[in-house]
């Protein structure tokens, strides 16, 4: 429960942390005077790096945790092994489609 709420603060923090350097981006890029922090592509590439590091760190939590899960099933019932391979190569292919279209579309956002 504790690491859970950690990792769900931290999670706001940081979605927090990303919103502050990008909504002033897009806001000085109306008005390209009101910009006093950072220029906007200054603070649109902060932004997307932060995000860039959020979006990997996800993923390879996500296909981590699926690997561990699925080694411990494998061993605990080794007959099985064929049944749960090939359901965990599909879901770590489907976090790696959904990491690869959000890192092409802050791509997409930061040009």
């Amino acid at each position: 429960m504790t690491k859970n709420l950690v990792r769900i603060s931290l999670g706001l923090f940081l979605a927090v942390l990303v919103a502050g350097f990008v909504v002033p981006a897009i806001a000085a890029e109306a008005a390209p005077e009101t910009a006093t922090f950072l220029t906007s592509s200054g603070a649109a590439k902060l932004g997307f790096g932060i995000g860039f590091g959020m979006i990997i760190m996800g993923a390879a939590s996500g296909i981590g945790r699926i690997g561990g899960s699925a080694v411990e099933s494998m061993a605990r019932q080794p007959e099985v092994a064929a049944q749960i391979f090939t359901p965990m190569i599909l879901t770590a292919a489907l976090i790696e489609g959904a990491t690869f279209t959000a890192l092409i579309l802050g791509f997409l956002v930061i040009r």
